[in-house]
């Protein structure tokens, strides 16, 4: 396909998406199935338009002046691949399978106006609704935070310590330009053009061999912040597939009692292939069956509870950003009692002097800051442990990340604008009595 007829197949894809209300993956895959001439390239390219497409799926409209699919991808290649108008009119020519040529009036928009003067949830790409939401956290930054959790994220990998070293798997993987990350001392990561397909990690020996993990730093340094340790006990409420796991099993050198469980068992599917293959065997999985409970046997013994919690994931847009357009509120509302939900359970778990680490990948404070806040109301018990004690893991980078993250009493709030990682929150708590 040529690259006309690929701003062609994005625009009918897109146009799918709203008219018939589909997930972008859904539309994408059924696409591809119907059109099996496309090439693997082909179909990563549409992939990547359209996904960029819903990236800018408001502030793309609002330069064109226009509500339609053809508008936004117009939009989308000026504001989020910085196409100028000669290099849109060379592609949008009306050639057979090309879009048709640029009218005045897109060719108008697309020279004088600009998202200048457009609101913070056009400017932001977020649904209007959540404005509130996102000024309570940032105040007047809340569309360029919400811009940079728009743009593409890069692909992070985590070093597995239990068989390997990041300087290894550096050589390993120079041929996919793996760099060091900034933060996390067992990160890599691979930057990623607009149009570029993921690489196939899953076929990297190192891979194959359990040596990396695919993990956002900002989830690398939230296990981090727990500061679990060798010969602890260690559950990890809210396992799911098991990426947290495998980094605190690491973090503990495989020594210790780790116990990874979660009310969902149809998350925990992966997780058993995944610690085989990292090499974890201090590590017991508990998949909930009826409604026995799986933790009955432990009673204010864990040195630490890691709760992973259920949330909205906004701060993970830019790596699913069909997502925020499908959040409603009453989503929010749901998170919110899972959450308190969840660390209550967690309170007799934990032996006094051991501690909770509270993590979403979120940037709503109602899920973190205030979630915490009701918490500790709930259990005076536990403390606050201070958010820069949290941060000296990073040893010499933690007055750096001090400088670019948001601290709040209850914890570090990341974000791709201020640390270039996805959106983490965390918070420490210590049980004293």
């Amino acid at each position: 396909m040529t690259p006309a007829a690929r701003l062609s197949a994005a625009i009918e894809l897109i146009d799918t998406i709203e008219t018939d209300r589909v997930p972008a993956a859904k539309a994408l895959k059924e696409w591809g199935t119907a059109h099996r001439f496309a090439g693997s390239g082909d179909r990563a390219a549409i992939a990547g338009l359209v996904w960029d497409v819903l990236r800018r799926y408001a502030s793309s409209a609002w330069l064109m002046d226009a509500d339609t699919a053809r508008a936004r991808l117009i939009g989308m290649l000026r504001l989020e691949r910085n196409m100028d108008t000669a290099t849109m009119a060379a592609l949008f020519d009306g050639s057979r399978f090309a879009p048709a040529p640029l009218t005045g009036a897109e060719q108008a928009a697309l020279s004088q106006r600009s998202l200048k003067d457009a609101p913070a949830a056009v400017a932001g790409d977020y649904p209007e609704w959540l404005d509130p939401h996102f000024a309570k956290v940032f105040g007047e930054d809340r569309a360029a935070e919400a811009a940079a959790m728009a743009s593409r994220a890069p692909l992070d990998l985590r070093v597995n310590t239990l068989k390997s070293n990041r300087d290894k798997v550096l050589k390993a993987l120079a041929h996919l330009h793996a760099k060091p990350t900034h933060w996390s001392a067992t990160g890599l990561r691979i930057e990623l053009s607009a149009d570029a397909r993921n690489p196939g990690i899953q076929a990297e020996e190192d891979f194959i061999k359990g040596g990396v993990e695919v993990q956002d730093e900002g989830s690398q340094l939230a296990a981090q912040f727990t500061a679990a340790k060798p010969g602890e006990q260690v559950i990890d409420l809210c396992a799911g597939a098991g990426g947290k796991t495998l980094a605190l099993a690491a973090l503990m050198q495989g020594k210790g009692r780790l116990i990874a469980t979660d009310s969902d068992k149809r998350q925990l599917a992966p997780i058993h292939e995944r610690l085989s293959r990292a090499g974890v065997h201090n590590a017991d999985v508990r998949t909930p069956k009826g409604e026995t409970d799986t933790l009955a046997d432990i009673h204010a013994s864990a040195d630490l509870v890691v709760i992973d919690a259920p949330c909205t994931g906004t701060g993970t847009w830019r790596r699913n950003p069909d997502a925020k357009w499908r959040m409603r509120p009453g989503a929010l509302e749901i998170r919110l009692r899972d959450q308190a939900a969840v660390l209550d359970r967690a309170v007799p778990l934990v032996k006094p002097g051991g501690r909770i680490a509270y993590i979403t990948c979120s940037v709503l404070a109602e899920e973190n800051g205030e979630q915490v806040r009701a918490f500790v109301a709930r259990h005076p018990e536990f403390k606050l442990v201070p958010p820069e004690q949290t941060a000296s893991v990073l040893w010499d980078k933690a007055e750096e990340f001090a400088a670019a993250a948001l601290e709040s009493p209850e914890g570090w709030l990341m974000t791709p604008r201020r640390t270039g990682t996805d959106g983490f929150f965390v918070s420490v708590l210590k049980k004293t009595g």
